[in-house]
C-alpha cells in the first residue's frame, strides 16, 4: 500500500517510518494517524522486522505537533475522538513485539514528543527541541504525553514542562533521561542504525521478552515485577533462540538467532 503522510522503508531486518508533511512540520492529522496504524500492523506481522526507526522527512521537524487546522474545526466529541486515535496509534509503537527507536531530526513538540515517548529509547540531533507547549493553547497533552513523560522523567519535571509549555533543548532532554544520545545532524542516522543493526543480531524472542518485561515491571511493585521475569526467564528457554545461544558460547562462537515469535 502506497501512503501519503508516512514513508515506509524496509531494509534486510530494519523498518524505518518516515513522518512525511514537510510542508506542515509533520503535523499530525486523522490522515497520518490512520496511515500510521496501518504501517505499524505492517510491521508487527512481518517476522523478517527486528527494529523499527522512527524519524520525519524534511529536515526541520520530527514532528511539530498536531495539525492545529484541523484541530480547531473540532468540537469537544471530535476532539476526544482524535485524542483516543492518537493515544491508541502511539500505544501500538509500544506494544510492537521489537524494539523502536525514535531519531529525532528537528521539532518534536506535542505530538511529536507523544510520537517519540511511545518508542523504547530516543537519540537525538543537537538541533532538537522538545516540549509539550499545550498549555499555550489553552489544551494538555491528548496523545499519552501526560501519563509517558510523568514515567520517563518524573513528576516534578513533567510537571514543570507542562505547565510552563516550554520548550528544551536535546542537552536538557539529555540530562532529564528523555534522551539517551545527542549526535550531530548529520551523524544521527548513521548513530541509530548502528544501533539498530547491533540490537538486529540478537534474538527476537529474547528481545520481545525483554521488552514486555519492563513495560509490564513497570507498572507493577518489584516482587510482581520480579515474578513476571521469572515466568518469562522460563519460556524463553523453550525458544530456538535460548538453545542457540548457550551452545553457541560453549562452541566458541558467535550465535546465529532465527527464532521466530509464533
Amino acid at each position: 500500500m502506497s501512503f501519503e503522510n508516512i514513508i515506509l522503508e524496509v531494509d534486510n531486518s530494519i523498518a524505518t517510518l518516515f513522518f512525511n508533511r514537510p510542508k506542515a512540520m509533520n503535523a499530525l492529522n486523522n490522515a497520518l494517524f490512520d496511515e500510521l496504524d496501518i504501517a505499524l500492523d505492517q510491521i508487527r506481522d512481518n517476522k523478517d522486522i527486528r527494529v523499527l526507526i522512527l524519524t520525519g522527512t524534511g529536515g526541520k521537524a520530527f514532528v511539530a505537533g498536531a495539525d492545529i487546522a484541523e484541530l480547531v474545526k473540532m468540537n469537544p466529541l471530535e476532539g476526544k475522538s482524535f485524542s483516543r486515535k492518537g493515544q491508541k496509534v502511539f500505544s501500538k509503537i509500544e506494544d510492537l513485539p521489537i524494539p523502536a527507536i525514535a531519531a529525532v531530526n528537528g521539532f518534536a513538540l506535542g505530538g511529536g514528543l507523544e510520537a517519540a515517548l511511545g518508542c523504547d529509547f530516543i537519540y537525538a540531533s543537537n538541533k532538537a527541541l522538545f516540549g509539550l507547549p499545550e498549555i499555550n493553547l489553552g489544551l494538555i497533552p491528548g496523545f499519552g504525553g501526560t501519563q509517558r513523560l510523568a514515567r520517563r522523567i518524573g513528576e516534578n519535571l513533567a510537571k514543570e514542562m507542562i505547565f510552563t509549555g516550554k520548550n528544551i533543548n536535546a542537552q536538557t532532554a539529555l540530562e532529564y533521561g528523555i534522551v539517551n544520545k545527542v549526535c550531530e545532524p548529520d551523524k544521527l542516522m548513521e548513530n541509530v542504525l548502528k544501533t539498530a543493526g547491533l540490537i538486529a543480531t540478537k534474538g527476537k524472542v529474547a528481545l520481545r521478552s525483554a521488552k514486555e518485561v519492563i513495560q509490564s515491571g513497570l507498572n507493577a511493585d518489584l516482587e510482581t515485577g520480579c515474578r513476571i521475569e521469572n515466568d518469562v526467564f522460563g519460556l524463553n528457554m523453550a525458544s530456538e533462540d535460548a538453545k542457540e545461544g548457550t551452545n553457541a558460547f560453549l562452541e566458541k562462537r558467535k550465535p546465529v538467532f532465527k527464532g521466530k515469535l509464533y
